[in-house]
């Protein structure tokens, strides 16, 4: 075959380190933008970030460039750079070291996009450790919940 064709979509969820809630507000409009063009200059042709004070969550076409490990890595590296430098009590600012990434079918993109869109009112409702477990769960990953959170 003489071209390369890929349809890879994945939900990424990771929170800031210890959960704090850092991303407020105008803050966290800020960052999901940021995330959002640092996910498109890595060749994502689509992202959507959503999230509330203490996580994200991005569902982001992964393409045939990148492995998953190397994308999350960068992406969380240099945020977690940029935010640092938007205001001075930021200087603490960190990422958590782990991360969930999820496949997600084509057919089931607009239902995650939803999702992503409106987590602010999902959250309402659960809290980020009951929806990650669920998440864990529903993909058949076996965890320890004693280094789940950091």
């Amino acid at each position: 075959m003489p071209q390369s064709h890929s349809a890879l979509y994945a939900h990424l969820i990771f929170s800031t380190k210890d959960r704090f809630p850092f991303l407020k507000d105008v803050l966290r409009q800020r960052t999901h933008a940021y995330l959002s063009t640092l996910f498109r200059d890595m060749g994502s042709a689509f992202v959507v970030v959503g999230g509330v004070a203490d996580h994200v969550h991005v569902l982001f076409d992964l393409g045939r460039i990148h492995a998953a490990k190397d994308f999350v890595e960068q992406v969380k590296r240099e945020s977690s750079k940029m935010i640092k430098t938007w205001e001075p009590n930021l200087d603490k600012f960190y990422w958590q070291r782990g991360y969930g990434i999820f496949s997600v079918s084509p057919t089931h993109r607009e239902s995650v996009e939803a999702y992503v869109r409106n987590h602010e009112e999902h959250h309402r409702k659960k809290s980020f450790q009951e929806e990650y477990r669920n998440f864990l769960n529903r993909y058949g990953i076996d965890f320890d919940e004693q280094y789940v959170w950091d």
